[in-house]
């Protein structure tokens, strides 16, 4: 079921939602943002892209169940759609070009496909499980520095959760003494889509949801990534934190964390 036809589907879908991203960032209205927590944005583009997305998935496999974010839904379903319609919200807000749609199909939590679309770079990452990774319908892999001097990694930040500010900065500072730098982009599905097509090596971050990784996670895979949580187990999904990075790296990135932690 899961073939070429169908992740065309999908990515019909998603580019028609992110066709309506692109017209409201035109004339966006900064009156309508609201505030899930103090500093977490939501404005009516993600709610209402959320609903096309919700609408037209239910059509194309009646039998998935949904996870996403804005309308708190949490299916237990066998087969269920993972989907943030907007990642990089405060980005999309203030006009800063890096926020993507964000959508896998997963099957007891295995994901099956995904697909991220970084909306204003016009660029369409996609996956289906064994079947490689794509950008733009072309193939992607992960980069292959061997040393850490010559890797750039990215990483985020909670808006909500501070408890591990010092721990993260702490890594932070090892990494920029140690490599190429580090970026913070935003939009932790793009990030590692990024490690995905070999432009960052390595990324990291706390306190993120199923939303915000799963599409990611199997792009990246299928790309050659090495994906996990801070103990090196697969348990990034619900744990909260995640690791993805280039094979030459990862371990030497895991290693960085653990320590710190």
């Amino acid at each position: 079921m899961l073939d070429k036809k169908f992740a065309n589907e999908v990515l019909k879908i998603v580019r028609q939602a992110g066709r309506f991203i692109v017209q409201e960032s035109k004339h966006f209205d900064s009156h309508k943002i609201h505030h899930k927590d103090h500093f977490d944005l939501v404005s009516y583009v993600d709610i209402e892209t959320e609903k096309y997305l919700i609408h037209h998935l239910s059509q194309l496999m009646p039998e998935a169940g949904f996870i996403a974010e804005e309308s708190q839904v949490h299916s237990t379903k066998e087969w269920k759609w993972i989907i943030d319609p907007l990642d990089g919200t405060t980005n999309f807000t203030r006009h800063l070009p890096c926020y993507a749609i964000s959508v896998a199909l997963a099957h007891k939590d295995d994901m099956q496909l995904s697909v991220v679309y970084n909306i204003p770079l016009n660029e369409i990452f996609y996956a289906i499980k064994n079947h490689g990774a794509y950008l733009n319908d072309n193939i992607i892999t992960v980069a292959r520095n061997k040393n850490l001097s010559s890797s750039l990694f990215a990483t985020g930040f909670s808006v909500s959760k501070f408890d591990k500010a010092e721990i993260h900065l702490s890594i932070v500072k090892e990494i920029i003494t140690h490599s190429l730098g580090i970026r913070r982009i935003g939009a932790a599905a793009v990030d590692i889509c990024y490690v995905a097509c070999g432009r960052l090596d390595g990324f990291f971050e706390w306190y993120l949801n199923p939303w915000d990784v799963a599409a990611g996670a199997l792009l990246a895979k299928e790309a050659g990534a090495i994906v996990s949580d801070f103990s090196g187990k697969d348990n990034y999904l619900y744990n909260q934190e995640i690791i993805v990075a280039q094979p030459d790296i990862y371990h030497r990135l895991l290693q960085l964390i653990q320590q710190k932690m």
